[in-house]
């Protein structure tokens, strides 16, 4: 069976510690009375084994067991490095 894990796409706004990073995911809506698209952002941890990621990286994760507390994201590519990179 085919197993079907969350992918997430965003920008590295932190590095939080050993072999983590925090990943700014941001995601455009329609407002429901004004019919305009607004922009809404979510943080998420996620787990950088070989601590690859550097701040302002566009990266992509994906979901996976547990890891700690709030971490429950691995990296699976850098899809671009940042400026200061």
């Amino acid at each position: 069976m085919a197993s079907h894990k969350r992918t997430i796409q965003g920008t590295v706004i932190k590095k939080a510690g050993d072999k983590t990073a925090t990943v700014l995911v941001e995601r455009r809506v329609m407002h429901p009375r004004y019919h305009k698209t607004v922009k809404r952002f979510k943080k998420y941890l996620i787990h950088d084994e070989n601590n690859a990621t550097n701040v302002g990286d566009v990266v992509t994760a994906i979901e996976c067991r547990p890891l700690s507390k709030t971490k429950s994201y691995r990296l699976k590519e850098i899809v671009s490095t940042g400026v200061g990179s």
